[in-house]
């Protein structure tokens, strides 16, 4: 065995059957392990075993019973922990050593060797991080890295509301428009990764974007946001690095907590996020659960891959034929980029189904690869919340709004600040008639993110859950307001028609027809019944739907 192993297994000797368990896997993905029981028998600190401590790269202590009374056992792990290599786990409840109990824990004690355990599987991208080696020797690409799926908490939190953080956009200082890009997405996904976890409550990143330009007066912006503390920070370009300075203040007296520069080659930059995330989180003196944490942007490759995700999003934001064309290109760029990026592959199915959608659910080639990509994605990552999100959209295009449910929950469990996620959940609850429960869910996403430009789509949602109530007045009012905002858009036009013949104004609906045919012209009934039979509807409101639809535009003249 060299003494420069990839990984250290620190154990007490009562526990090797366990630590034969973790040695065997960390070998199969071709890691190199130094586990030798036989070197720990002497007296005194054997010097190979130090050297192997001390030349490792990751030092996996497995805590039990017998481990946390072992002093061999607490000084490797003191010693790791020193040269912050330290990688933890307990194999069974146990009390560990006052000065370990800040320290990420994964809870292994179920685990006994199964390669496709979930916890497992992240614990083991947590290591690989350390190792440098997050595709090391395996059958087949690695799950997306995922952090330990299960953390243990250090010590209880002080009772009361969680503190607060705004990201506020960061600025982008280099000359290169690409730039703009990561700078956008750098806010965002920190916040993103934030809000998973439960010691932190992230104000939503679309509701700090009115203040790209206006970052004077810290303590305005965090009375307004309701935020004790904001991240601020800008991006640069250094040479064939990129630059990102970033700072917490206390929003009150606008006192500078922590700084930091952070310089990454351009090859690297998706670990920059992961970085910054710890930093803050350690600052802040906060544990985070690190469960289902942000990794997506741990992907092969260079910045592109990210950017084409980025510029696909921005494109399907607008509902038009053109964008969608263009963000399904910008992700199929993407996955060709980075194969194993989940949240690429949930990006082009998501853009599919919409083009799907968009074209009136007639190209069936179209839907049927959104749900292969969707089942990609979900193979690379199943517990990411953006991943989640963009399935169930697929899902309810596939009209499959049943299983959609379910996801759509899970998005919301694991990213409750994320007006996606609330829409999607609340599409499936109008399937389902649970008409109530879908608008308490718009509703919660305009809270958290009152500034949001998807806030425009909650007012198709809360349309269709308003008329599946029977309450035409408001149903009316809201797509009336979602028609004004987005005149291109064919769904609120639909919408108008048929709230207005429903409430009897037979010559304002057929004014709203004209207005739709203009929308799209050309189209004839087939089509627009075609949208409305292929929507997120429950059966009921389908033929409602399409009755009061039919009896307007056979009412208006060509």
């Amino acid at each position: 065995m060299t003494t420069q192993p990839d990984i250290f297994l620190s154990y007490n000797r009562e526990d090797q059957a366990r630590a034969k368990l973790f040695a065997e896997a960390f070998e199969a993905q071709g890691f190199n392990v130094w586990w030798d029981v036989g070197l720990r028998t002497g007296e005194a600190y054997d010097e190979v075993t130090e050297t192997a401590l001390r030349t490792a790269k990751a030092v996996v202590v497995l805590w039990s019973k017998r481990s946390v009374a072992s002093r061999w056992v607490r000084a490797e792990a003191t010693l790791a922990d020193r040269n912050k290599t330290l990688v933890p786990c307990m194999i069974e409840p146990c009390e560990r050593p006052i000065m370990f109990e800040l320290t990420q824990t994964a809870e292994l004690a179920h685990w006994r060797g199964e390669t496709t355990d979930r916890v497992w599987l992240g614990f083991r991208a947590d290591v690989a991080r350390f190792v440098g080696r997050e595709r090391a020797a395996a059958p087949g690409p690695l799950p997306a890295p995922q952090p330990s799926a299960a953390i243990v908490q250090a010590t209880p939190g002080a009772r009361g509301s969680k503190p607060s953080i705004a990201i506020l956009p960061f600025t982008n200082r280099s000359t290169e428009r690409a730039d703009e890009v990561f700078a956008g997405g750098m806010g965002e996904d920190i916040a993103a990764a934030l809000s998973l976890g439960r010691g932190l409550k992230v104000i939503s990143q679309s509701s700090t974007m009115a203040y790209r330009k206006n970052t004077s007066d810290l303590r305005t912006i965090g009375l307004e946001l309701g935020a004790k503390y904001i991240l601020e920070g800008n991006t640069r370009r250094v040479g064939q690095s990129l630059r990102v300075t970033a700072q917490l203040v206390e929003a009150e007296t606008s006192a500078i907590l922590w700084t930091q520069k952070f310089d990454r080659p351009l090859s690297e930059l998706a670990e920059l996020q992961e970085e910054l995330v710890e930093e803050l989180a350690a600052h802040l003196g906060v544990q985070i659960q690190k469960q289902e944490m942000e990794r997506a942007l741990k992907k092969p490759g260079d910045i592109t891959a990210w950017e084409a995700v980025m510029r696909s999003w921005a494109a399907y934001a607008r509902f038009t034929s053109e964008n969608l064309a263009l963000a399904v290109a910008e992700a199929r760029r993407a996955v060709s980029l980075a194969p194993d990026y989940a949240v690429a592959r949930a990006t082009l199915a998501m853009a599919l189904a919409l083009q799907y959608n968009q074209r009136g659910f007639r190209d069936r080639a179209l839907i049927e690869e959104a749900e292969q990509q969707a089942d990609a994605a979900l193979s690379l990552n199943p517990n990411h919340a953006t991943v989640l999100f963009q399935v169930t959209h697929v899902l309810i295009n596939a009209q499959r709004a049943h299983e959609a449910l379910s996801f759509g929950e899970r998005a919301v469990a694991l990213n409750p600040s994320s007006i996606d996620s609330r829409q999607v959940l609340a599409a499936s609850l109008i399937h389902s008639e649970r008409y109530q429960e879908a608008l308490e869910q718009l509703a919660e996403g305009d809270r958290v993110a009152p500034r949001a430009f998807q806030t425009v789509m909650t007012l198709g949602h809360r349309c269709w859950a308003l008329y599946g109530l029977g309450r035409l007045e408001q149903a009316l009012a809201a797509c009336t307001e979602y028609a004004r905002l987005d005149p291109a858009f064919a769904y609120p036009q639909m919408s108008r028609v048929v709230c207005l013949q429903a409430l009897g104004r037979t010559a304002e609906a057929q004014e709203a027809v004209r207005k739709a045919r203009k929308v799209a012209p050309g189209e004839g009934l087939d089509y627009w019944l075609g949208l409305v039979m292929n929507s997120y509807f429950s059966e009921t409101d389908k033929q409602s739907f399409a009755q009061h639809f039919t009896d307007a535009w056979n009412a208006t003249p060509e």
